[in-house]
């Protein structure tokens, strides 16, 4: 009696890996820049971060549960990752009803209206914080000070980012004085840059910390070289086009944070090398183009979304090498 012979599809490679796994990897990677978020802005960079987790979490497991009828453990390490993501994109006076209408918006409509994990066709942290650039403009744009605001949430200090000190802002920095002329590279505190004493966003207060995660990601395989490295090529680039300061425009701003942790998304991103080149590339090239000639001030985000609507095409036209086909 002959055994049945079951043939599936492809990959037929089996690894330890498992998605857990990785999402673990980058949560662990993201603990530096965690932590200088903490150091800088204190309780506001917890109570964000909590909500937008919290909020995640919850708001995936109702919707597999409720609406789809699926059979989902309470905490998806999938949520909880962009929950974290979430409030890196944050800053961290947002009151908490905000950051929760984020994290819905983010796993409800980013993530879960597309099937869940693996189905999304936009970086669902990113959605989140698009809407809610557009939805609360004002909120979403006022940045606290970082170093003179750690036990102060709603009624924080508030001040420039580096981008707009980059601009010739004010306030940029704690304890700075007021810059009327744009900063330039030998006036650029990198010590400050590196403890994140520059104003902004979450997570991308501190180039160096993010770094030495995206070090990390690239040490355990979890992602490859390829988006970082022409993300951060393209922006130079185009800066240098632009009539700007490469290096400060490399350092400013989400740059870092978008090149590293956010374009590198398994399920948005390119799956073939010379895609990924590609797809980097046209996200630090949009990102620049947008900070000096649009409406906002930073583009990451806004960058990272057009170029995963691009990605279907990018797949279709640069495929991965075939492997055992033989040449006539």
């Amino acid at each position: 009696m002959s055994e049945l012979l079951v043939v599936s599809g492809s990959p037929h490679i089996h690894v330890a890996d498992t998605t857990d796994r990785c999402m673990w990897r980058v949560i662990i990677a993201l603990v530096p820049a965690f932590a200088c978020a903490v150091y800088a802005f204190g309780l506001g960079a917890l109570i964000v971060t909590a909500a937008a987790v919290i909020g995640s979490v919850v708001t995936e497991f109702m919707i597999a549960r409720y609406l789809m009828g699926r059979r989902a453990p309470f905490v998806s390490m999938s949520a909880l990752l962009t929950g974290v993501l979430l409030a890196f994109n944050l800053p961290s006076n947002l009151p908490v009803w905000i950051v929760l209408i984020g994290s819905v918006v983010a796993i409800g409509i980013g993530k879960m209206a597309f099937g869940g994990l693996g189905c999304n066709i936009f970086n669902p942290a990113l959605v989140g914080r698009v809407f809610l650039l557009l939805s609360f403009p004002q909120q979403m744009t006022t940045w606290p000070l970082p170093l003179v605001n750690r036990m102060n949430y709603t009624d924080a200090t508030t001040g420039a980012t580096m981008l707009s000190w980059m601009n010739g802002g004010e306030d940029a920095v704690a304890g700075a004085t007021a810059h009327t002329e744009p900063m330039t590279l030998g006036s650029f505190d990198w010590m400050n840059e590196a403890m994140g004493a520059f104003g902004g966003s979450l997570g991308e207060i501190s180039s160096l910390a993010l770094i030495i995660g995206g070090i990390y990601l690239l040490m355990t395989r979890t992602i490859t070289w390829h988006i970082p490295v022409a993300m951060i090529l393209g922006a130079a680039v185009m800066s240098l086009i632009a009539g700007g300061d490469p290096v400060l425009e490399i350092v400013s701003g989400g740059l870092m944070l978008g090149a590293i942790f956010m374009a590198t998304d398994y399920v948005t991103s390119p799956m073939s090398r010379s895609g990924m080149l590609l797809y980097g590339a046209m996200i630090g090239v949009i990102t620049v183009i947008i900070r000096h000639w649009g409406a906002y001030p930073e583009g990451v985000s806004f960058a990272i979304l057009l170029m995963n609507g691009a990605t279907p095409l990018i797949n279709r036209y640069m495929k991965p090498k075939k492997v055992g086909v033989v040449k006539s």
